[in-house]
């Protein structure tokens, strides 16, 4: 009796419906059948993606991947039977159902609007390319995503021409310029960011083809451009003829630089065409250039100027032949100057920046680095440019200027009573290798509780052990310290 009873339970146990497990109370949950989607888990994620087709339960889904494949006909013989007993009574065979077209895969479930936007955060990342270039290959849902021209707003291109062969290079040079001219309507049509690296060559015909190039492509997708940095060379004169044709009205960013290798040819651009040209510019740099504009002519109207111009960058390590009356023409109506950077302009004369119309200037940079030994440099006039910006300057850069000790001492005097009685707004100060006093130091560092950098190399009126470049507020501080109880320099 107790085999029948031990068979009845198992009965029993195999008859009773299978309990529901976490996993699939949650499947449901998130994905009920008939509703059109289905889970995908994946490593770090659950997708939660819809059906192109009729939506299909967990079982059936299941069923489908445990189906045995179909032995290729010619490869599967025919057993020999063991026997010849006679063949038993065919069992009834289930009719089969139809089976659905092969799955098209995850890629091509996600909605093109939802495929763009992940791109577009990779693209913010790392760039356009290569990676667009290479989900183009992938199916035709990512070519279609990846040629979307959203993404292509911002392109840095640079020359491949440069280390190969003179055998290839004519071959070359016409594939380059084919690409180039597919890609402006196909893809920049809605560029905004463009940057130009090593384009320039000893090969006349490379320079040739790249600058034309780019020449047509800022004709025809200039007007919705709003960045660009070149690197000057020989052959930069046809792209900035471009922009002084007015083809980029739009610009907001312009800079032009020699690189690393610095450039001996002079730079030939006119002011009042390049205000004409541009006259949304932002910010303008102008960094390592061999400058000569031109002068005004007599009876000459002033240029429209940039009313929107926020930075202006005339850096320069070279001699630099920026004068006040050209720093004139340039910002006669830029009221709303953040930034001015004139190291290396050592024909600026602190007269010629007072005349200005800006008032709220936040950095002011006027340093000059291997220039002063040779030059004679002005001995009185900075405290007109403390008096007029002393309120809004957030950084000061005099290093290698000529200023006396008194005119320092009237110049950083301005920090101490600023209107409103508020503290100076001072965070960086760069003094170096200028004749400033232990006195003045002194009383600049307690006047602008906020300056948090200070360069006192090379200041032949401060203590031995002094001078160097002091970083954050607990230095200054104790630079602070140090002149207050140090004897003073015989």
């Amino acid at each position: 009796m107790a085999a029948p009873a031990s068979r009845q339970v198992r009965r029993r146990a195999r008859a009773a419906p299978r309990a529901r497990s976490a996993e699939d109370w949650w499947w449901d949950r998130l994905a009920p059948s008939g509703s059109g989607y289905h889970l995908l888990p994946s490593d770090s994620m659950l997708l939660v993606l819809s059906e192109p087709g009729p939506a299909r339960t967990r079982a059936q889904r299941r069923a489908v991947r445990r189906t045995p494949r179909q032995p290729t006909p010619g490869h599967a013989a025919a057993k020999p039977k063991a026997t010849l007993r006679p063949d038993p009574a065919p069992s009834p065979v289930p009719a089969p159902t139809p089976e659905e077209g092969p799955d098209a895969g995850w890629g091509d479930r996600i909605p093109l609007e939802i495929l763009v936007q992940i791109f577009g955060l990779l693209v913010a990342a790392d760039g356009p390319m290569p990676f667009l270039g290479r989900a183009a290959r992938v199916c035709r849902r990512w070519q279609e995503a990846a040629s979307q021209p959203a993404l292509w707003h911002t392109v840095t291109l640079s020359s491949p021409l440069a280390g190969r062969p003179a055998k290839g290079r004519v071959k070359a040079e016409k594939k380059l310029l084919a690409s180039l001219e597919w890609l402006m309507p196909n893809r920049f049509s809605q560029l905004q960011r463009l940057t130009l690296i090593h384009w320039k060559s000893q090969v006349y015909p490379v320079l040739k083809v790249e600058s034309t190039a780019v020449v047509s492509f800022l004709e025809e997708a200039g007007s919705r451009m709003r960045k660009l940095w070149l690197t000057y060379s020989s052959q930069t004169t046809a792209i900035l003829g471009a922009l002084l044709g007015s083809c980029c009205p739009q610009l907001q960013v312009l800079e032009v630089s020699t690189g690393i290798n610095r450039n001996s040819i002079p730079l030939q651009l006119p002011v009042e065409a390049l205000q004409k040209g541009c006259p949304q510019l932002q910010v303008l740099r102008l960094l390592n250039l061999m400058w000569l504009p031109k002068p005004l002519g007599r009876g000459v109207a002033p240029g429209p100027g940039f009313p929107s111009l926020e930075e202006l960058c005339l850096a320069s390590s070279t001699c630099n032949f920026v004068s006040n009356e050209v720093l004139g023409r340039l910002l006669h109506r830029s009221p709303n100057l953040r930034l001015l950077d004139l190291r290396g302009c050592a024909r600026i004369t602190p007269a010629g920046l007072q005349d200005l119309p800006c008032r709220e200037l936040e950095q002011l940079h006027l340093g000059l680095y291997g220039t002063s030994d040779r030059l004679t440099l002005a001995k009185e006039g900075s405290p007109l440019l403390t008096q007029k910006w002393c309120h809004t300057l957030r950084e000061l850069d005099l290093s290698g200027q000529g200023f006396s000790e008194k005119d320092l001492e009237q110049a950083l005097a301005a920090f101490l009573s600023t209107p409103g009685g508020s503290h100076p707004a001072l965070c960086s100060l760069n003094l170096r290798g200028t004749r400033v006093t232990p006195s003045t130091v002194s009383s600049v560092i307690s006047s602008c509780p906020g300056l948090l950098y200070l360069n006192l190399e090379s200041c032949r009126c401060l203590p031995r052990g002094l001078k160097r470049a002091y970083r954050g507020l607990e230095e200054v501080q104790w630079c602070l310290e140090q002149l207050l109880t140090s004897p003073l320099p015989s």
